[in-house]
């Protein structure tokens, strides 16, 4: 599921070596972290051994993660560079960014606008610490900062965006394959309708999750549960639909991630256990 090497205690390949005190203090090794079983299905290598056991486990139950990983990275790619291009949105909240991999969120927007502000927030020591190390501006005029916050709290993630993002125009919020950590269904509700809350009118919302439209997924699901790690609520594409209330979603609307305005060039879209859209806020 997405976020939100070696022997237990042994460094992932390309771990910063210089890991601040308070992140090796929450870094944990024994148990698989989301974030970085999610970086394992899409190729990378910041992840340890347990990761990986965890990651083969459940593709076994569930073949189409691999899929879904990789499919949720061109639905990124293909949302930023649609929202930077076209809707001209300068400002981005990437919530639960997750371990930096190929075609992040502010390389894709400040190729398209050299100009755009990019805060990525996520709480996983991890991320953290490759984000002081690896998420940096690739423009002069552009900035990437990052914040170190738990989703549940909307009204903090809001206030220290505000020191870089500018409030007077539109942002982009994403919540990219997230919401399944959070257990509660009414709470990720609140949460998205606080955060859209304090953005101006014409910013965009941008979201994703697992879904539970095929058996496989809940399979899947069920075994990555097994592993002691934070478990991972499959919701109906009904409930997602409802998280853009009042809002104005954009064509094709909320379909699997893969079949939202697919790139020709990348052949016939796969069908995926992941559903999503984008919805501009009135």
């Amino acid at each position: 599921m997405p976020s939100s090497g070696g022997a237990p205690g042994g460094p992932a390949a390309n771990q910063p070596s210089d890991l601040p005190e308070d992140v090796l203090a929450r870094l944990r090794t024994d148990i698989p972290s989301p974030a970085r079983t999610w970086n394992y299905w899409l190729g990378g290598k910041d992840n340890y051994e347990i990761d990986r056991e965890v990651g083969d486990a459940t593709a076994a139950l569930n073949p189409d993660l691999v899929p879904l990983a990789r499919q949720s990275r061109r639905f990124l790619i293909r949302v930023v560079n649609h929202l930077a291009t076209e809707a001209k949105v300068r400002n981005f909240l990437d919530i639960g960014a997750g371990l930096p991999t190929e075609s992040n969120t502010h390389e894709i927007a400040q190729r398209a606008a050299p100009e755009a502000r990019i805060v990525y927030v996520d709480n996983d020591p991890m991320v953290l610490a490759h984000a002081r190390a690896l998420m940096r501006g690739t423009t002069p005029e552009g900035v990437t900062e990052y914040i170190d916050a738990d989703y549940h709290r909307p009204q903090q993630i809001l206030a220290e965006a505000a020191n870089v993002l500018n409030f007077s125009q539109p942002i982009a919020v994403m919540f990219m394959g997230v919401m399944g950590f959070c257990q509660e269904y009414e709470t990720v509700k609140r949460i998205v309708d606080e955060t859209m809350a304090g953005v101006p009118s014409g910013s965009y919302l941008v979201l994703w999750d697992c879904t539970d439209t095929s058996e496989a997924a809940r399979r899947g699901t069920e075994k990555y549960a097994e592993s002691g790690t934070l478990p991972y609520i499959l919701r109906s594409v009904e409930q997602l639909d409802a998280l853009f209330d009042g809002l104005e979603k954009i064509d094709p609307g909320m379909v699997s991630i893969s079949q939202w305005r697919p790139d020709p060039a990348e052949g016939e879209p796969v069908h995926v256990d992941g559903y999503g859209a984008v919805a501009r806020k009135p």
